[in-house]
């Protein structure tokens, strides 16, 4: 049975910083990969992997001083999500680690009602999971 992890009870931190105005995280983990060819084939006989990388994107509500600060230097910065299920001591839980990461966009938009939503796309060297 799968675990849900409440977004109510959990945090992403940025810096050892929590994120106010979260409304989204994801990511994906990226891994170059090339195929081999066959000598008169037209099949792959074998596949060579490369480079792996994180990118992900986080959506705030309003914006962040932080990141914009981020991709203004170019700085380097760790994100870490602590999810949770519930408040419980012995609830599951999980931490995932984004190290040595990279703001590389922002777009902001305008939605219904004047809310305003920011988004920072970034990049990880690694996402560890604990």
């Amino acid at each position: 049975m799968a675990t849900v992890f409440a977004a109510s009870r959990s945090t992403v931190l940025v810096d050892g910083e929590q994120i106010e105005g979260l409304q989204s995280l994801t990511f994906r983990i990226v891994t170059e990969q090339e195929d081999v060819r066959g000598v008169g084939s037209s099949e792959r006989i074998a596949v060579i992997f490369g480079l792996r990388t994180v990118q992900g994107e986080l959506a705030i509500r309003s914006a962040s001083i932080k990141l914009d600060t981020a991709l203004q230097q170019q700085g380097k910065f760790q994100l870490v999500a602590n999810l949770k299920q519930t408040d419980a001591q012995d609830s599951p839980k999980r931490t995932l680690s984004f190290d040595d990461c990279y703001v590389i966009d922002k777009s902001f938009s305008v939605g219904p009602g004047g809310s305003v939503l920011t988004s920072y796309g970034f990049t990880a060297t690694r996402l560890r999971e604990e």
